[in-house]
């Protein structure tokens, strides 16, 4: 009987597992990072991540410290005329807080929202990318629902690649990973109607990024 044309596939394959060759090129390495170090470009982690969002269609703002981050998101909200910006994590209310900044809180008016406010896990040098969790007091809502997303995140954040961000979610969650672990990689955005690309397709239209330096605390 003539063998099909899946039987004869099939064949091969065996055939090729039983007699394998050596690899051609064996001195490869597939552990070793394809892309540059923030240390081979000669630029820091705040540079190369501050680039890499900005090529994405982010908004990057570097701030000395807290007080800084308040007064540029202060002028920031007067320039746009946003009127209802939301925060619900505590940590970044009381820094509003303290600097003067108004802002709302009530789940039942979040209808209303222009821009929330949120922290974040990791910032991702390499791709310019945020991660966020689902145990952040914020959940899953904020970095999808408002048309403009805030980020307050620390310079101590920083990693390059997204495999030292995962590593460092390992760590800091050893007794059981978040439910959601996801990245943040500039403003929402489709091109699957006419190849035209729109921003703010499937969640936020705009992505700031305020980076605030607390290098400065461990010295």
């Amino acid at each position: 009987m003539q063998a099909t044309s899946k039987e004869r596939i099939l064949k091969k394959v065996r055939k090729a597992l039983i007699q394998q060759q050596p690899q051609k090129y064996s001195g490869l390495n597939f552990k070793k990072n394809v892309y540059s170090t923030s240390t081979d470009t000669g630029k820091g982690l705040d540079i190369t991540f501050a680039e890499e969002l900005t090529n994405i269609s982010g908004k990057f703002v570097f701030c000395e410290d807290e007080t800084q981050a308040v007064t540029a998101l202060t002028s920031m909200r007067a320039d746009n005329n946003w009127s209802n910006v939301f925060c619900f994590q505590q940590e970044i209310k009381d820094i509003l807080t303290k600097g003067g900044f108004g802002f709302k809180d009530d789940i039942k008016t979040i209808d209303s929202m222009d821009v929330g406010i949120t922290s974040c896990e990791y910032l991702i040098a390499r791709t310019g990318s945020v991660m966020i969790s689902s145990i952040q007091a914020t959940g899953r809502r904020m970095s999808v629902y408002p048309p403009i997303h805030v980020v307050f995140a620390y310079t101590s954040q920083l990693v390059m690649y997204l495999k030292e961000a995962l590593d460092g979610m390992r760590t800091r969650y050893s007794d059981g990973l978040p439910s959601m672990i996801t990245t943040i990689t500039g403003p929402s955005r489709t091109a699957d109607i006419e190849k035209t690309l729109i921003l703010g397709a499937h969640g936020p239209k705009e992505l700031y990024v305020f980076m605030i330096d607390d290098n400065h605390k461990s010295q």
